[in-house]
C-alpha cells in the first residue's frame, strides 16, 4: 500500500473521533483505511503518554510542597518506566490485532507517513517519532537484524534558547554584590505554595555565600547579570532553582540553589557554583529531575551552556527525556567516530567475564555487548544467559541510581559504520558475541548495544593517582556501595574492577551482571563460630545468595594495605551484618534515603 504525495489521506478527511484500532476487527476496510486507523490510534496513545510526561513534574512539585517523600519516590519510579511500559503495551496490542503486520511493509510505511504528517510542525515532533520507532522495534523484535535508524538529528543542536527567553529564563541585572532581595526573587521562581522557615535569614546567608565565593564587594567589579531557568527542578527530597551568573569578565558560572522541606518549612540548604559540583548534581547516575517547564529542547540547550563538558544527550536523560537522549547520544557518537583517527578498540582495563567493553581513545563513551557465554574467569556457578543480563542493565536504567550507578543507554537493532571499528575488535566481537552481532558489507549490526559514559576503572586509576586522590577514591568507593544499598542494589561481585572514577573524582558502579535486590540477599556471618570449629556452618545449605560482610574487604581486591585501612576506618560498618540487615529493614518499610549529592562546603547553614 502506497500513500501518494499528491493525494495524502490526512487532507482527505479529518481524524476520526477517538479511533481505536485495537478494538477494530472489520475486514472490510482497505489498506489505506487500516493505515489511517493504526496511525491515529498510535497518535492518541502517544498524546496520552506526552500528557503524563508534562503533568508528573507538577505532581512532583506538590509532593515537595507537602513533604510527601513516598509520593516523590513513586513519581520517580512511574516516570522512569512510563515510556517503556506504554510502548510495550501499544506494541503488544497492535501485534495481537494484526499478527501479520511484520509481513506488510507497505502498510507500515503508510502508517509512518500518516503519523509523521499529523505531528509535522509540533514542538514534540521528535518525541513522537521516537515513540513510533520504539513501537516499530518491538513489533519486529523477532526479526533481529531489521534495524531502525537512530541517527536523525535532534532539533536541540540548533535551538537558540534565547528566542523564547520569556518562556525559559528570568534575567536579573548586574550589580556590585548579590543582594538578599535578588535571592528572594530567584527562589520565588518555582512558585512554591509551602511556607519558608525563615526566608529573610536564608536569603541573606545565601547572598553572603555567593558574594564570598566570587569575591563580590561594594565598589568592586561585581557581576554582569544572572539568568535563572523559569522552572522548578524536583528529585527525591530536594527542589532546585537552576541558572547561571556571569561575572565581570564575561565568564559564566553555574548558580544552583538547593531547597529542602523540613519540619518547620522550606529552607535554602546549599548553593552550587562550580561546574564540577553541577555535573555531579545533574549526573544521569541519579533519578531524573522532574522539571516544570515543558520546553525540553531549550532547557537542554541552557544546561549545555551551563555545563559544556557534559554531552547533550545526557542532559535530555537527566530531565526525563531518555528516548530523545538516546538519539542525541548516537548522533554525538557518530560525529565523534567520523572525525576521530582512532577507531573503536577494546576498552582499557580488565576484560569483563560477562560484558565486553570497547571505545575510541577520544570518545566520551564506552560501548558494551553481552557475551554469548561467560569467559573462563566467570565467578558464579550458573550462567543466566544474555537476556537475563540485559534485564539487569534495564532495571538499573529504570530505578533511582542514587548518584552511584552509571545509567545505561540500551540500543536494540542498531547498525554502525564498519570503518569505525578496528578489525581485531570485530574479530573478537564476532567470536564472543556471535548471536548479537552481524557484519554486512560496510555496516556492523547489533541486536543490542549498551552505551555508558567513560570512566577509569579503579585499579587503573590507582596506578597513577596521588596518595590523596587514591584515598579519596577509596572513600568514594564505600560511599558508592552504601548509595547502591539505599537503592536496593547489592553487587554480589564486590570487586573494585567493577567500579570507575570520573573526571571529577566520583566513583560509580558500571557493571551490572552481578547485581541483585538487596532485600533478597541472605546476610550471614561466620564471626559467631568458635575458633577451630570444623562443622559446616548452617547457612551453607540455604538456597539463594549468601553474603558474609566480614569477607567483603578481600573481595574488593585493594592491594595497598594503607588503602584497605582507609576503607575500614571510614566504612567499617560495611563489614558488619548490622549495617546490611538494618538497610534491608529500612527498604522493606519504603524508606526514602537522603543522599549526599553536593559537598558540605556548598551548604549555607
Amino acid at each position: 500500500m502506497t500513500v501518494t504525495a499528491d493525494k495524502p489521506l490526512w487532507h482527505r478527511r479529518p481524524p476520526p473521533h477517538e479511533p481505536d484500532f485495537f478494538r477494530w476487527t472489520s475486514a472490510a476496510d482497505n489498506d489505506e483505511d487500516r493505515a489511517w486507523r493504526i496511525a491515529m490510534t498510535m497518535l492518541n496513545e502517544f498524546e496520552a503518554f506526552y500528557f503524563s510526561m508534562r503533568t508528573i513534574p507538577q505532581q512532583a512539585k506538590a509532593a515537595f510542597e507537602d513533604a510527601n517523600w513516598a509520593e516523590a519516590l513513586y513519581l520517580s519510579h512511574k516516570r522512569l518506566g512510563s515510556y517503556s511500559r506504554t510502548v510495550q503495551q501499544v506494541a503488544v496490542r497492535l501485534g495481537a490485532a494484526l499478527p501479520d503486520l511484520t509481513d506488510q511493509s507497505e502498510l507500515w510505511a503508510g502508517v509512518v507517513q500518516l503519523f509523521e504528517a499529523q505531528v509535522e510542525g509540533r514542538y514534540e515532533r521528535d518525541l513522537a517519532i521516537a515513540f513510533l520507532n520504539s513501537v516499530h522495534r518491538l513489533i519486529y523484535s523477532d526479526t533481529r537484524w531489521k534495524w531502525v535508524d537512530y541517527n536523525y538529528r535532534t532539533p536541540a543542536r540548533t535551538t537558540n534558547w534565547l528566542t523564547r527567553a520569556s518562556h525559559i529564563v528570568h534575567r536579573f541585572d548586574g550589580a556590585d554584590t548579590v543582594a538578599p532581595g535578588t535571592v528572594a526573587d530567584i527562589v520565588s521562581i518555582p512558585a512554591l505554595t509551602a511556607k519558608f522557615r525563615s526566608l529573610d535569614a536564608d536569603c541573606a546567608a545565601c547572598a553572603s555565600h555567593i558574594n564570598k565565593v566570587f569575591g563580590f564587594s561594594d565598589g568592586g567589579m561585581g557581576y554582569q547579570g544572572i539568568a535563572i531557568l523559569n522552572a522548578g527542578f524536583y528529585r527525591n527530597r530536594g527542589a532546585y532553582v537552576v541558572g547561571q551568573i556571569v561575572t565581570h569578565d564575561g565568564t559564566g558560572h553555574p548558580l544552583l540553589i538547593s531547597l529542602e522541606h523540613g519540619q518547620d518549612g522550606v529552607f535554602i540548604d546549599a548553593v552550587i557554583t562550580s561546574e564540577a559540583d553541577a555535573h555531579n548534581l545533574f549526573s544521569s547516575t541519579l533519578a531524573n529531575f522532574h522539571v516544570t517547564n515543558t520546553r525540553y529542547h531549550e532547557l537542554c540547550a541552557f544546561l549545555s551552556r551551563l555545563m559544556p563538558g557534559r554531552p547533550l544527550g545526557l542532559h535530555y536523560s537527566t530531565i526525563g527525556y531518555n528516548h530523545i537522549g538516546k538519539v542525541a547520544v548516537m548522533d554525538e557518537l557518530s560525529r565523534e567516530l567520523s572525525v576521530d583517527p582512532h577507531r573503536l578498540a577494546t576498552a582499557p582495563g580488565f576484560k569483563g567475564s560477562v560484558a565486553m567493553g570497547f571505545s575510541a581513545e577520544q570518545s566520551r563513551y564506552v560501548l558494551k555487548v553481552i557475551r554469548d557465554k561467560p569467559a573462563e574467569h566467570y565467578k558464579w556457578d550458573i550462567w543466566p544467559g544474555t537476556a537475563a543480563v540485559l534485564k539487569k542493565y534495564r532495571r538499573v536504567h529504570e530505578i533511582n541510581r542514587t548518584g552511584s550507578m552509571l545509567d545505561n543507554i540500551i540500543y536494540q537493532r542498531v547498525a554502525m559504520d564498519r570503518s569505525w571499528f578496528d578489525e581485531a575488535l570485530l574479530e573478537e566481537l564476532t567470536d564472543i558475541a556471535a548471536s548479537s552481532i552481524r557484519i554486512e558489507d560496510d555496516r556492523v549490526a547489533f541486536s543490542h548495544l549498551i552505551v555508558q559514559p567513560k570512566l577509569v576503572p579503579i585499579p587503573l586509576y590507582l596506578e597513577t593517582a596521588t596518595r590523596e586522590q587514591a584515598e579519596d577514591a577509596i572513600i568514594e568507593l564505600g560511599d558508592c556501595i552504601k548509595n547502591n544499598a539505599a537503592a536496593n542494589i547489592f553487587n554480589r561481585d564486590l570487586d573494585a574492577r567493577n567500579y570507575g572514577v570520573n573526571q571529577y573524582g566520583r566513583v560509580y558502579l558500571f557493571d551490572y551482571d552481578a547485581v541483585e535486590p538487596l532485600v533478597d540477599i541472605k546476610v550471614r556471618t561466620n564471626t559467631d563460630r568458635e575458633e577451630g570449629e570444623e562443622d559446616i556452618p548452617s547457612w551453607f545449605f540455604e538456597d539463594g545468595i549468601i553474603f558474609l560482610p566480614e569477607e567483603m574487604l578481600p573481595g574488593l581486591r585493594i592491594e595497598d594495605r594503607n588503602l584497605r585501612r582507609v576503607f575500614t576506618d571510614r566504612h567499617g560498618d560495611l563489614l558488619t551484618t548490622g549495617y546490611w540487615t538494618g538497610m534491608q529493614t529500612a527498604l522493606k518499610r519504603d524508606w526514602v534515603p537522603k543522599l549526599k549529592v553536593y559537598p558540605l562546603a556548598c551548604r549555607i547553614g
